[in-house]
């Protein structure tokens, strides 16, 4: 028997070992599985699925504790009916654990474009406070409805005085 003496390559603890053994590869596409997984975790944690695990128990209860004896499949300590909802629950926990994990990422990256959309809000919001900002010291320095109806209102009191001036200068020429 020849053993292979070649060094190994060691990894950080953070990275995982390049070759392992394992079963052969099956092409599983793990989005399908986690939608699985959503599904039966929230078909266990319907009132569905309780109602329907209520009835399973009394049926078993019942049968195995008012039926003949003969055709009982598990007496008192009720082993079966134990294992049985062990093994459920050892299957419900980590599709469960599954569809939480996967629900927590959906919010994650939910989280992001809200973040990512209240940024660019908060932007929009900085640049349009800066541009009435800017709009209010240009309307500073131009001239509004009242003053330009002042102005002109001057002007033709002016006008009058300077008409009533040349009617006094043309009288006194005559």
């Amino acid at each position: 028997m020849a053993f292979d003496r070649r060094p190994r390559r060691t990894h950080g603890i953070d990275q995982p070992r390049a070759h392992r053994r394992s079963l052969p590869h099956l092409a599983v596409d793990p989005e399908y599985l986690g939608r699985a997984a959503d599904r039966v975790a929230r078909f266990l944690g319907s009132w569905r699925f309780i109602g329907y695990m209520t009835v399973v128990v009394v049926v078993w209860l019942g049968w195995n504790t008012l039926a003949p004896h003969q055709v009982r499949f598990d007496t008192y300590p009720f082993i079966l009916l134990t294992l049985a909802l062990s093994l459920q629950a050892s299957y419900a926990a980590p599709l469960i654990l599954l569809a939480q994990n996967r629900q927590a990422d959906r919010d994650r990256v939910q989280y992001e474009h809200d973040r990512v959309a209240d940024e660019r809000n908060f932007a929009s919001t900085e640049y349009l406070t800066r541009e009435v900002a800017a709009l209010r010291i240009a309307v500073g320095e131009v001239a509004t409805r009242d003053f330009v109806r002042g102005e002109l209102q001057r002007l033709l009191e002016e006008l009058d005085d300077n008409r009533a001036h040349q009617r006094e200068a043309d009288t006194v020429e005559r």
